[in-house]
């Protein structure tokens, strides 16, 4: 049982409000009136029954099959003449060339009708690998569906049909209108029943599930189970604002906990598979972290926010704008980034061609440089990973007490051990304190040193005295390195251990 308080605000005391305020109360009385109103203006519903009628037709039931061949078998063995086992390898091996090696495979997932020329979006990994997709409608019709096409990275995947009758199709509302708390429903064909209704609300937004480079879910509890994969989730307009995709479940059934692409990123997705049969992104060429309160501090940042360039692709649109390592990038295209996961969705997202402005934080200050994007290649991750082509002169090694680190000069004895490559360039890590702040920061025997504080070293000495130059200037301040190791360039924020 739910109690619904209505307020109210007594004549009385209205009446009592000295003449000269009375204007003032009055409006702030029917300003929280007006909320209060508001507030009550969207009850949960008395039930799902018109608008679960209004969209049944529209969700598809999507069926695949998939040939799979036996594995094969290997020759028969040379015997001697006259041998007892030839009789019984070549029975064996005769049976096992049969054709009942194969086997038909299928699956069952949903999806939805976008468009009256009969397009159905669902998830990638519905159809993946299907020989054959049939589309099973409301009225129970089986249609054969032609490809349009599909991208793994966000899971989308565009059908087409050819309708025999008018069909029912939805529209994408606005994902970043909907809040936490607000009522959706959940239409699919969980373990093949058909259509299938169940409702919910969002229980939270940006979700990283580690599924996939974009990764930025609506999560519900809404009851979604295998085979709702490619179903619609839509709001109380009767939007679809998600497309469910995942589930978190120790039982593989529902536990409360689905996840959804939100319809924002997936419209440009879907479009680009109707217009191209791909997808083509948007490509900036950086590498980039996360924004540690220390790096922030570091970098003379008043809020910890933004993302960090590790690195910068050569001959990429972000090297032909001039954007360095250690820039930290705090706007693109005019959007706020607060977290660093967010920038790869925007930059990918973004029209391949157009020029954007993009606002970072450089020795201090906020600078803003136009970038022309390009589109992003498969390779590019293999071009990022290449090390640097000059190579660093050679000193003497020196310890570093404060970081706890022992550095030394780039020697062909090193490069062997430490399997460095012929061309690369810093200072070597040599040995790491195993309490000292380098350590816990995860610095490593074999790691790089590329910068101090922004400043290119090139020998032990160059680091040591970066940064006694920092330290002298505030002892507590965190060094800020640049460091290259197995998985590629990084910034590290260090604070100096206090001194006995």
């Amino acid at each position: 049982m739910s109690y619904i308080h209505k307020p109210s605000v007594p004549v009385a005391a209205v009446a009592a409000v000295p003449a000269g305020r009375w204007l003032t109360t009055l409006l702030a009385v029917l300003a929280m009136m007006a909320a209060a109103a508001q507030a009550q203006a969207r009850p949960a519903p008395d039930s799902f029954a018109d608008l679960a009628e209004k969209l049944l037709p529209a969700v598809v039931n999507i069926s695949t099959s998939q040939t799979i061949k036996g594995r094969e078998l290997p020759e028969i063995p040379q015997l001697p003449p006259g041998s007892p086992f030839k009789e019984f390898f070549h029975e064996f091996f005769d049976r096992g060339k049969s054709p009942q090696r194969q086997r038909k495979a299928t699956s069952l997932g949903s999806g939805f009708i976008i468009d009256a020329k009969g397009y159905v979006v669902t998830n990638n990994h519905v159809i993946q690998d299907a020989d054959a997709i049939t589309v099973v409608l409301q009225d129970n019709a089986r249609l054969e569906a032609e490809l349009v096409g599909r991208d793994a990275k966000t899971d989308l995947a565009v059908l087409k049909i050819k309708p025999q009758g008018e069909l029912t199709a939805v529209t994408f509302g606005n994902s970043d209108e909907t809040r936490v708390g607000d009522w959706v429903l959940a239409i699919g064909n969980p373990f093949g029943l058909g259509g299938t209704v169940t409702a919910g609300i969002v229980s939270a937004r940006g979700r990283d599930i580690n599924s996939g480079p974009y990764d930025d879910f609506i999560q519900t509890d809404a009851s979604i189970n295998r085979g709702n994969s490619g179903g619609p989730m839509f709001n109380m307009k009767g939007e679809v604002i998600g497309i469910n995709t995942a589930i978190y479940s120790p039982s593989g059934g529902s536990v409360g906990i689905g996840f959804a692409i939100p319809s924002l990123s997936a419209r440009n997705v879907i479009a680009q598979l109707i217009k191209h049969g791909e997808v083509k992104r948007g490509w900036l060429g950086v590498h980039i972290q996360t924004v540690s309160d220390e790096i922030a501090e570091s970098l003379g940042m008043k809020e910890t926010r933004g993302a960090l360039v590790a690195n910068v692709i050569d001959g990429s649109p972000a090297a032909k704008a001039k954007i360095r390592p250690g820039d930290v990038i705090l706007q693109f295209d005019g959007r706020q980034i607060q977290e660093m996961r967010k920038l790869p969705r925007m930059v990918a997202e973004t029209p391949v061609g157009r020029k954007v402005d993009v606002v970072l934080w450089r020795n201090g200050r906020p600078v803003q440089v136009k970038v022309l994007l390009d589109e992003l290649d498969e390779g590019e991750e293999e071009i990022a990973s290449r090390n640097g082509n000059s190579k660093g002169p050679k000193g003497a090694a020196v310890e570093v007490p404060e970081l706890g680190l022992l550095l030394s000069a780039v020697t062909d004895k090193l490069r062997e051990r430490f399997e460095l490559g012929e061309g690369v360039t810093g200072v070597v890590v040599s040995g790491v304190a195993s309490e000292g702040p380098a350590a816990e920061k995860g610095i490593r025997p074999g790691n790089l040193i590329i910068q101090v504080n922004h400043k290119p070293v090139a020998t032990p000495k160059e680091a040591k005295a970066e940064v006694d130059a920092v330290l002298k200037q505030n002892p507590n301040t965190p060094i800020l390195l640049n460091v290259r190791g197995q998985g590629g360039p990084r910034f590290v924020a260090i604070r100096p251990a206090e001194k006995k």
